[in-house]
């Protein structure tokens, strides 16, 4: 490997909330370079989310997060000609991004109504423990359970 590690840079917290995990939010939105575009539509679906549910946005966004945040995951591996699906803990920066990957893509595949209202929708349920993105998280867990058995080649 050459050179050195690349150094990560920390995020910087979004001007409305002040908090780092909306801008991630912003980052995971934005689509060619269009910042404040993704800025207004996480933010109207922030709006929205505290309007339906009268409680703080942030708080609903942390709370959407830890439920479709996953703790294991397969991940293929050949051992002697035959590929297994073997069960490894996901890391912490990782399962943050698969649970915005997750809920925006949830968002994303629904249509007729604009990405803010979709996005505060997916939010919502995420917070209930339901919608697409905790289905998501639950198929990726019982794929890790059911290949319990093959966890001893993870070396």
């Amino acid at each position: 490997m050459r050179g050195k590690k690349a150094v990560r840079r920390p995020i910087v917290p979004d001007p409305k909330f002040g908090n780092a995990s909306v801008a991630k939010l912003v980052n995971y939105i934005l689509k060619d370079g269009k910042k404040t575009l993704a800025q207004s539509i996480v933010y109207d679906a922030l709006a929205m989310v505290s309007e339906k549910t009268k409680q703080d946005p942030v708080a609903i966004l942390d709370l959407a997060l830890k439920n479709v945040m996953p703790s294991m995951e397969v991940k293929s591996k050949r051992v002697g000609g035959a590929n297994y699906q073997i069960p490894l803990p996901v890391r912490g920066e990782r399962r943050i991004m698969l649970a915005f990957r997750w809920m925006i893509d949830a968002a994303r595949s629904k249509s007729g109504r604009s990405m803010a209202s979709r996005l505060a929708d997916e939010l919502a349920a995420a917070a209930n423990n339901e919608g697409e993105a905790v289905r998501k998280k639950m198929d990726v867990q019982k794929m890790a359970e059911a290949n319990r058995a093959f966890a001893h080649f993870a070396r």
